[in-house]
């Protein structure tokens, strides 16, 4: 089977095959991995009869990205075993809200957001990876909220991985820090940041920065900048739209902080999925609005909000699609985001935008407006919904293009995931799902760190399992 290979971003790193660009991450020029071209998929092909499988269609879908790496018969196996871990028989099911609306449902995985669908996969990738080649990897994440807690448990207990999570202080859901500090595994080490979640994330890329550093640690990334991540999401575009589109264009509205689940719909539409319309879904942080409606970056103040896994002002997967919209350039890429870096804001060129505008929108919804679309889908369709799931909502119902297109809203989490705002919109608590019915009572054990790079890196160091 003919397989992709993969480049950086930035375009002075070197080209690496799917094992390397997985163990890799962020590449050594400071870029993000991608694949060198897109395959396609047959439109008609095994995942669309009756009987397939989200299983099967993940096995076709990512088969290209991951050979010759992984034989087929082994990464089917992989596949099977992760999505064995989702509480629904469909992974991620869909739900018709009527009028050609449908939300597709990706709480369904073991901590109850979005990411466990590309993690409970990544982490026995890593595992089967690092076991072939007798290899140990030391995995360091940064995380708005739901990031960590998913990797914390795609990695735990693993032999041959050690995980240490970033979060900013005070600004993850008191659900979303249990997750990550109640789990007690030995090679698990949840880190409190004081700061913001852009600040953890530049933690994280400076540490792979540091090339010393790096290689006695043998760094390896679980956030969305590593490619493995945006490959099993592409996976629930074709899912979905195969399922509602009856062989006709759709649209997504997805709820968007670093832009790797919108980012998976597009390589979806590149390898021949019709997508029609992304719609991007931003709280008071709206860079991606501005980014859409006139083409500029400008990184800002972070502002907490009920939507706090897109607190975020600094989209990393956003250069993925720079990197596309200035013709695959690594040079001029580079030039960009050090430009954006240097000097605070950036632009596109207007004849960019206007190409970028034929499938992409974007819109910002403050907090009021997010309890009043819950409150609203309560009583409309009996539906609970947390607050980034409201955000994706009425971005859709704001930015529908085509109504005749079936428009299919992301709900990212679990609404108990994010109770406080769920009770100030309807008045109750969403109760945690029976297998994390004791998350509240559980011990925690995490550590306090400053926002400051050179007393995480001894942490790591210090508590890392030895080679």
């Amino acid at each position: 089977m003919a397989g992709v290979r993969y480049v950086s971003t930035r375009g002075s790193a070197p080209e690496l095959s799917f094992g390397d660009a997985l163990l890799t991450g962020l590449a050594s020029d400071g870029g993000l991995y991608v694949p060198n071209e897109s395959p396609t998929i047959d439109w008609q092909g095994a995942g669309t009869r009756p009987e397939a499988s989200y299983v099967d269609t993940a096995i076709e879908v990512m088969a290209p990205f991951v050979s010759p790496s992984f034989e087929l018969d082994e990464f089917a196996a992989i596949v099977a075993d992760a999505y064995a871990t989702f509480h629904h028989d469909d992974v991620v099911p869909l739900v018709d809200l009527g009028g050609g609306s449908f939300v597709m449902e990706l709480f369904w995985g073991p901590t109850l957001a979005f990411k466990d669908v590309a993690l409970q996969l990544v982490g026995r990738l890593f595992e089967a990876e690092l076991n072939r080649r007798g290899e140990r990897l030391t995995i360091v994440g940064a995380t708005s909220g739901d990031t960590g807690s998913a990797a914390i448990e795609a990695c735990r207990d693993r032999d041959a991985l050690d995980i240490f999570i970033l979060f900013p202080k005070g600004r993850v859901s008191e659900v979303q820090r249990r997750q990550m500090t109640t789990v007690r595994s030995g090679n698990v080490h949840a880190i409190e940041v004081d700061g913001t979640f852009d600040d953890c994330q530049d933690l994280v890329k400076a540490m792979f920065a540091h090339e010393t550093f790096r290689d006695e640690v043998h760094l390896g990334a679980v956030n969305s900048i590593n490619w493995a991540r945006v490959m099993a999401q592409v996976v629930y575009y074709v899912w979905a739209a195969r399922k509602v589109g009856g062989g006709g264009p759709v649209s997504f509205s997805v709820p968007t902080g670093n832009f790797g689940n919108v980012f998976a719909g597009e390589t979806a539409r590149r390898m021949g999925v019709p997508i029609s319309q992304l719609v991007v879904g931003s709280n008071r942080n709206d860079i991606l609005t501005q980014f859409f409606g006139s083409g500029r970056m400008t990184i800002a103040g972070v502002e907490p909000s009920l939507s706090p896994s897109m607190d975020i002002q600094v989209s990393s997967n956003l250069e993925r699609l720079v990197f596309d919209l200035l013709g695959r350039d690594g040079a001029a890429v580079a030039d960009f985001m050090m430009k954006f870096r240097g000097e605070g804001s950036v632009a596109i060129e207007e004849h960019v935008l206007q190409g970028l505008s034929e499938t992409w929108s974007g819109t910002s919804v403050d907090d009021a407006e997010t309890l009043e679309t819950i409150a609203r889908f309560k009583a409309e369709h009996n539906m609970l919904v947390d607050p980034h799931t409201a955000v994706g909502l009425l971005a859709a119902e704001r930015l529908r293009a085509n109504s005749g297109h079936p428009m299919i809203s992301l709900a990212t989490a679990h609404p108990a995931k994010f109770p406080d705002a769920v009770e100030s919109a309807v008045g109750s608590r969403p109760a945690l799902p029976d297998h994390l019915a004791d998350l509240m009572t559980l011990d925690e054990q995490f550590t306090e760190l400053p926002n400051d790079l050179a007393t995480i890196e001894n942490f790591v160091l210090k508590h890392r399992t030895s080679d």
